[in-house]
């Protein structure tokens, strides 16, 4: 799944292809968004901007209407120039939104929704969001409250949770815990809060390290083979001590866990 750092990439790039322009044509195969398309035509709109929260994507349109998307598993937005032939195949097609010098494709879209500012305010995942980890605004202190709240969970499912903290993933889940040297099958109330204020300070800078560049990061090191510090290294041996590499299938979904047992001791009794 495309993680908070992917999707602020892409917002990015989008918002610099689009925002300020009127939408010259809109295509969609999703019968939700051309029901809205038919009664509040989305052509000869301007596109005001493209955000992310979280792992959201928010693509504003004058006349107070959002394109909402998430990507899921397999989502993508690409941007091309008119008539350039695309990388995916047009059966991946969900979502089009032409300007005269750009075209913006969503492929294999999975959740995308029209929405108005009131249904923003009121949507029940949007607003039940926690903080951003890449947004400037971000609360240090209510994070460390919203983590708190869930006392008896393992930190490693804890910075899953996305009504606690917005953006991190899988692989950001297990890099940051390496880096912060922490065991990710620790108890919340096991840790002190100069532990959780740790965890959330790294946590924010690896995924601000990973909105700049294509590919993700967390080592710092100029070895392209060199990229990760634990994740999808199960079995090899630790970058800092040598030791083997765990993982672990956890949770409803059996996502894996991957940690260093020396560089991050377990607090179990």
């Amino acid at each position: 799944m495309p993680e908070g750092d992917t999707i602020f990439r892409a917002a990015q790039a989008l918002d610099r292809a689009l925002a300020g322009r009127l939408v010259e044509r809109f295509q969609s195969v999703l019968p939700a968004l051309m029901r809205v398309d038919h009664d509040r035509p989305i052509r000869g709109r301007t596109i005001e901007s493209v955000s992310a929260r979280g792992k959201h994507l928010l693509m504003a349109f004058s006349g107070d209407l959002f394109l909402h998307t998430h990507m899921r598993m397999n989502g993508s937005w690409h941007i091309y120039r008119p008539g350039v032939r695309w990388r995916r195949p047009a059966h991946d097609m969900r979502i089009l939104v032409a300007t005269p010098d750009v075209v913006a494709v969503g492929f294999n879209v999975p959740i995308a929704e029209f929405l108005s500012a009131r249904d923003l305010r009121r949507h029940r995942e949007l607003s039940a969001l926690g903080p951003d980890l890449l947004d400037a605004s971000f609360d240090q202190s209510d994070a460390r409250r919203r983590v708190r709240s869930l006392p008896r969970e393992t930190i490693g499912d804890v910075l899953l949770n996305q009504r606690v903290l917005a953006g991190a993933g899988n692989v950001f889940k297990s890099e940051i815990l390496f880096v912060a040297a922490v065991d990710p099958f620790t108890r919340v109330d096991d840790l002190a809060d100069a532990d959780l204020d740790r965890i959330i300070s790294v946590a924010r800078e690896l995924m601000a390290m990973n909105t700049r560049g294509t590919g993700r990061q967390t080592t710092r090191s100029m070895d392209p083979r060199s990229k990760l510090w634990v994740y999808g290294r199960g079995g090899l041996p630790c970058r800092k001590c040598g030791a083997p590499i765990q993982w672990r299938k956890t949770g409803v979904d059996a996502r894996l866990t991957y940690w260093c047992p020396r560089c991050q001791p377990s607090r179990q009794p």
